[in-house]
């Protein structure tokens, strides 16, 4: 019997253990995509107690509680830190097969160096422990982000914000970290939300104009775009709830914006009309400025509506939807390819299913400006596991080539979170290890050595453009 995650963890053959020794566990993280707030890193945040660490806004737990049956108090509620650790506790154990099980312990070993596991009889000695340990300076979190390997980190940010704390840590010689902002505008995309109008004076604002046509919301957007830009901005990011492909004349796309700004309801096919429009000219934006296109989709958010109305979005109520839109994905990446106005693109989807589909689709559109230009992200959200994981890159491989890819990201909200990326690595050490031993590639540890550390972290380097 194998000892509970050794310094072998995941890896159960000499090939894998050599790759992930030698290779990937020495080289530093780049994380291209998370949801960290750049204040807390700007202010060097340093948490009271690991509750706050662990259970702040981490909705993959919270759904964990709740299939535990864990009342609403000790999740989001007004139950002290304390309680709501014993809960968590008391539901880990529980967890067996799910992630959370590995990155809960992971991080217990790498932060704290905790090498028992964490269940309801444990939880007071773990609890005094990691409280005791979050006190020391190097726990802060500039500290956490240096001691864990990484060399840049992307945000999750809206055209709107001023990113004032990205310009503190890009002057502070004292944090040698890259932050970087990555564009975000969903609500700029949005034109069905009720808020939708309020948000564009915020973004009028900002832009220092005043938006009452969709031509002047594009110079508006492209104004920020520039100070993104000059902040570093290398990424943009977009949350689809499918994938849009309507078509229409820019009149028309004019007349439903100046209808929506009016208060008037819009249609449906009205509504697919602007944000195709919307993506055609976000995308041919990014190409200009050099930026990858992220596109994340196959999501249904917020299916609990009387729990979003106690607690709003991000709150552990979204589910995977079954619509896999191969085909208007393709139509999408063609009518900007057709103009030669087609951006480095990294498409993911929540389903599974779809790894295929996508697979297929990156194939019609790369080309010789830049290596691996069209990508299948990383298994997301719902499919970072080991089965997800493994399922993506053998997806990846046998449609297109692994050794292009541009690895794992956090996506996370958690400063500790970047264990992510080592079980990442020992699952695809284990993968590649597990074909050469079967003889399916040869026993070549330059390359392979070589391509470990290139889906790490050299490939996102080069496909992104960072300057390190």
């Amino acid at each position: 019997m194998k000892k509970f995650m050794d310094k072998d963890f995941l890896l159960s053959t000499e090939t894998a253990q050599k790759l992930f020794h030698e290779h990937a566990e020495q080289t530093p993280i780049l994380d291209y995509h998370c949801h960290i707030n750049p204040e807390e890193i700007a202010k060097d945040r340093k948490f009271e107690n690991i509750t706050q660490v662990w259970l702040g806004g981490d909705h993959y737990k919270w759904r964990q509680m709740r299939s535990n049956g864990v009342d609403e108090k000790y999740i989001t509620g007004d139950a002290s830190d304390r309680e709501k650790f014993q809960k968590w506790a008391e539901t880990l154990e529980k967890a067996i097969g799910n992630p959370l099980y590995h990155w809960s312990h992971l991080e217990l070993q790498r932060y704290f160096g905790y090498e028992g596991y964490l269940n309801g009889d444990t939880a007071e000695e773990v609890w005094n422990l990691c409280n005791a340990q979050l006190q020391m300076p190097e726990m802060s979190v500039r500290n956490i982000i240096k001691r864990s390997g990484v060399t840049l980190l992307c945000t999750t940010d809206d055209p709107a914000d001023s990113l004032e704390w990205h310009k503190v840590l890009a002057e502070d010689e004292s944090f040698g970290v890259q932050v970087l902002p990555a564009w975000r505008p969903d609500k700029a995309m949005n034109i069905e939300k009720p808020d939708y109008v309020d948000y564009l004076k915020k973004l009028g604002a900002a832009a220092e104009m005043e938006i009452r046509t969709f031509e002047e919301l594009k110079e508006a957007l492209r104004k920020r775009m520039v100070f993104f830009d000059s902040m570093g901005c290398r990424a943009s990011d977009h949350a689809l709830e499918y994938v849009m492909y309507a078509p229409a004349s820019h009149e028309n796309v004019e007349a439903v914006f100046v209808k929506r700004l009016s208060g008037a309801a819009i249609t449906r096919e009205e509504e697919l009309q602007f944000k195709t429009a919307f993506m055609m000219f976000a995308g041919k934006e990014y190409a200009r400025l050099g930026w990858a296109m992220q596109l994340h989709y196959g999501c249904k958010r917020d299916n609990n509506v009387f729990r979003y109305g106690q607690l709003g979005p991000d709150t552990g109520y979204d589910c995977i939807d079954n619509y896999a839109p191969s085909g208007q994905m393709a139509d999408f990446l063609n009518a900007l390819n057709e103009t030669d106005e087609l951006p480095k693109t990294i498409i993911y989807s929540l389903n599974p299913n779809d790894n295929a589909a996508i697979g297929t689709i990156i194939g019609c559109f790369q080309d010789s400006s830049a290596v691996g230009k069209i990508q299948q992200g990383s298994a997301w959200w719902f499919n970072d596991h080991k089965a997800g994981m493994t399922e993506q890159m053998v997806s990846l491989a046998n449609l297109g080539l692994l050794g292009n890819f541009i690895g794992m990201l956090t996506d996370s909200r958690s400063f500790l979170s970047y264990t992510r990326h080592e079980y990442f690595r020992r699952i695809l050490c284990e993968l590649i290890g597990g074909w050469v031993e079967n003889g399916e590639y040869p026993e070549d540890m330059k390359a392979l050595g070589r391509m470990v550390e290139d889906i790490s972290y050299n490939n996102a380097v080069r496909y992104f453009g960072f300057k390190l």
